[in-house]
């Protein structure tokens, strides 16, 4: 199965999902240094972004989000790439200048259940 949405930064990926029903602030929400989700009662808290497709709704938080994005990608602790039901700017800025392959306008609920999700972002598209 196929789902188009609007390419945010560019990239081919295949890779383990991680799934959240909730927003993600990556500023205090996300330790740059480990990748850990650090956030108090949050879905993911404990678990690791690094090296998964990230899928959740929308970021949250402070403009900082963008360099703690960056900062994930300088560490080698940043996700493969990102998929979302809406992307806002934190979240945009921060794929374009980590160059993660990040794509918006998806419904995500209907990546769930999935392991894994192979990401054209150049066409837009998630493969599954």
């Amino acid at each position: 199965m196929n789902l188009t949405g609007r390419k945010i930064f560019e990239g081919k990926i295949k890779g383990e999902v991680l799934y959240s029903t909730e927003p993600i602030s990556f500023y205090g929400g996300v330790n740059p240094e480990n990748g850990n989700i650090i956030e108090k009662n949050h879905p993911l808290e404990g678990k690791s972004i690094s090296g998964k497709i990230l899928v959740f709704p929308y970021g949250k938080g402070s403009t900082v989000g963008s360099y703690t994005i960056y900062q994930l990608k300088k560490n080698n602790k940043a996700p493969k790439a990102m998929i979302m039901k809406e992307t806002e700017a934190i979240v945009a800025v921060g794929a374009i200048i980590s160059e993660i392959p990040c794509i918006d306008k998806i419904e995500i609920e209907k990546l769930k259940d999935l392991k894994e999700l192979e990401v054209n972002a150049n066409e837009a598209e998630i493969k599954f």
